[in-house]
């Protein structure tokens, strides 16, 4: 089009919208419910997701979790249902043979014993592991404290690491670092207590509710060589299948079993978790994204309506222009451009409402509120910002082009005799 057109078009537009204010203030009103309604709900799947993956990293990344069983396949002559029963000097064994792991540990649980401070006794667990297992479970220290270290571990020193709940529940107000406790009667050396996480997962109970203590002081305490189960973490998540048929080789080759027998080498793996739990989240996002689109959906068949009546009101109109020789840019241009702001319009002022209601919610406090440290906060990122605008330009051109292709169809002749 040339600029004279534009120039047309731009003074029919204007002229239209001042004609139609209270029709296109409903209009605007109906697209900008849609959006603050689309973006919301896409922005609490994303708070969601974001939350949930938090969770899931709560006890670590990459790992996986493998406990004792008994074969159950008959292997080189000996018969099945043997127990497999791993001890504590198996962890050596293993991280020389595991390449693909960046780590491996080695659990001894005690689910039954007093821990006691001044006039608080309390029951509960109590593991022995290696140093390495602050960094591999995610167990890190409050400001003022440490987790065990190499040194504890080799020297069998009596110091414990509390969770952050268990360090509440014995020493109330009271800042534990630096105090000394008694496990089973034992005096044990506080050095420091976990940071609050959030935990999706977990397979002794939440970290917050126990005790980590050096595993030669366990052993040496409790008497026990066993372990309760072995943990270890991959170098990447493309590393984890490589680390599993590793594992399974070695610890059969020590004990004499099958390494395809799944009874004794099942495990649990945190890394096909998380791919269920991603392929999860796709899918509720999805379904989010299907409802808002349907919600702005609605509002665009509404600006579609209000511009079909508009041509039908305007019919006799656009016949006497067009027999005057307007061209079919001049009358399509009005309603494509009408169509296409008033979705603009609705669009924007949609979006402002929903980012100023996404800032009030973030503001709210979610610690000590369990739905809502689970839900998390809405987030708007730039996928939801331009799947919004995308959908947003798609209704309003559509809106806009139906309306203005009858405009342009119109019969001078026929539209003297239209009523």
């Amino acid at each position: 089009m040339r600029l004279l057109d534009w120039r047309v078009v731009g003074q029919l537009f204007l002229k239209a919208s001042s004609l139609q204010r209270k029709r296109a203030t409903l209009t605007v009103a109906a697209i900008a419910w849609g959006t603050v309604a689309i973006i919301m709900l896409l922005s609490f799947g994303e708070g969601l997701k974001i939350q949930l993956m938090k969770g899931r990293r709560g006890m670590g990344e990459n790992i996986a979790v493998w406990w004792p069983d008994e074969t159950s396949k008959v292997w080189q002559g000996l018969p099945e249902g043997r127990p497999i029963r791993p001890r504590m000097d198996d962890i050596e064994y293993l991280r020389g043979r595991m390449t693909a792991a960046s780590g491996v540990i080695g659990e001894m649980t005690s689910w039954s014993s007093s821990m006691t401070y001044g006039q608080t006794t309390i029951t509960g667990r109590v593991t022995g592991a290696n140093w390495e297992y602050g960094e591999i479970r995610h167990h890190f220290p409050q400001a003022g404290g440490r987790f065990i270290n190499a040194n504890d571990e080799r020297d069998k020193r009596r110091v414990i690491f509390l969770g952050d709940a268990l360090a509440e529940d014995i020493f109330g107000e009271v800042k534990p670092v630096g105090k000394t406790m008694f496990v089973d009667r034992v005096p044990y050396l506080v050095v420091g207590v976990m940071q609050h996480k959030m935990q999706m997962g977990t397979y002794k109970g939440p970290d917050e509710n126990g005790a980590i203590i050096p595993i030669t002081t366990f052993s040496a305490q409790f008497g026990q060589q066993r372990l309760t189960n072995i943990v270890f973490k991959a170098r990447t998540a493309e590393d984890m299948p490589l680390a599993r048929q590793q594992f399974n080789e070695s610890l059969a080759a020590k004990y004499r079993f099958d390494p395809t027998d799944e009874q004794v080498t099942g495990l649990w793996d945190t890394v096909e978790g998380a791919k269920v739990m991603g392929n999860i989240m796709i899918g509720l996002q999805g379904f989010l994204g299907i409802i808002g689109a349907l919600t702005l959906f609605i509002g665009g068949i509404g600006v579609a309506n209000i511009m079909y009546a508009v041509v039908k009101e305007k019919t006799r109109e656009i016949g006497v222009q067009m027999a005057l020789g307007a061209r079919r840019g001049w009358v399509t241009g009005p309603f494509v451009l009408q169509g296409l702001s008033y979705t603009l319009v609705g669009g924007v002022l949609g979006l402002v409402i929903a980012m100023i209601l996404i800032i009030l919610l973030g503001l709210m406090p979610v610690e000590g509120n369990q739905a809502l440290e689970f839900l998390g906060k809405p987030t708007l990122s730039w996928q939801i910002a331009v799947a919004t605008a995308g959908i947003l330009g798609g209704i309003g051109i559509l809106a806009g082009y139906f309306p203005a292709r009858r405009a342009a169809t119109v019969d001078p002749a026929e539209t003297l005799r239209y009523e």
